[in-house]
């Protein structure tokens, strides 16, 4: 539980952090296009949080959405290096930048821990609502503390689900097929601007399923050990097991997760 409790603590940590920055102005500027956007902010609470990870955990590796991007690197020839480290620190400091940026609650700060591989710690937290959801292998998924589980629904028409806008291209056109799909089948759809917050609602029964295309592990990581844990299923769109490089993400209660494939694959 040493891990489970120092990323709960981190990640509430710098929500504080997130939430006192709010009241100055915030400066966002484009990454790879006018849809993908940073802010000083994220940087420096992703810097505060390799600094504490590096102080408690010196062997430990780190791998954080901002200082990937400004490496040059492709993702794959980080994360084919990375996976090979015995402990792995999977960070996102702002899930919702874009929310962050308007003044809409909603975003997210977002940390895992994977071992040898193997998603180990989630903990995703909204500062704006208070709630931190977390995980940890084998041990089950929690929202500040209760115990979690996905929904019970069986059928799309009585399912709520969820999808996010990736900031690339063939990807946002890939959701907009799905959700052709989806809107003559299910309930409703939802798209909150966190991918971490739309998989923590899944397992906490809030939505009945997430997916989207175009996304980065540290946006899933610690989102995917939550739903596993709640007693969901995890695929990439094509139905395969998740894998950290998967840039595709179906997320569901297990109950209705073939439906969903059927209309986003």
């Amino acid at each position: 539980m040493e891990y489970l409790d120092f990323a709960e603590t981190l990640a509430k940590s710098a929500g504080s952090l997130i939430m006192k920055r709010m009241e100055e102005p915030i400066a966002a500027e484009e990454k790879s296009s006018s849809f993908d956007v940073v802010t000083e902010v994220d940087k420096e609470v992703e810097q505060w949080i390799r600094e504490s990870i590096n102080n408690h955990f010196p062997e430990h590796h780190f791998l954080g959405e901002e200082e990937a991007y400004v490496s040059g690197q492709s993702l794959q020839s980080v994360l084919s290096e990375a996976v090979k480290k015995p402990f792995l620190w999977i960070v996102d400091p702002i899930d919702g930048t874009s929310n962050f940026v308007q003044g809409i609650p909603g975003f997210t700060v977002s940390i895992a821990l994977a071992v040898k591989g193997e998603l180990t710690v989630g903990a995703v937290y909204d500062p704006c609502a208070g709630e931190l959801f977390s995980a940890v292998k084998g041990g089950g998924a929690f929202l500040n503390g209760r115990p979690l589980h996905v929904s019970v629904k069986e059928r799309l028409n009585e399912s709520v689900v969820a999808t996010g806008f990736p900031s690339d291209m063939p990807s946002r056109m890939a959701v907009y097929s799905g959700l052709g799909n989806l809107l003559q089948q299910c309930r409703t759809i939802r798209s909150l601007g966190s991918a971490a917050r739309h998989l923590a609602y899944v397992a906490a029964g809030r939505l009945d399923g997430f997916w989207e295309n175009g996304l980065k592990c540290w946006d899933m990581a610690a989102g995917v050990l939550l739903v596993q844990e709640a007693g969901g299923h995890v695929t990439d769109c094509s139905g395969g097991q998740y894998q950290l490089a998967a840039s595709d993400i179906v997320s569901s209660n297990g109950r209705i997760h073939d439906l969903l494939l059927d209309c986003v694959e």
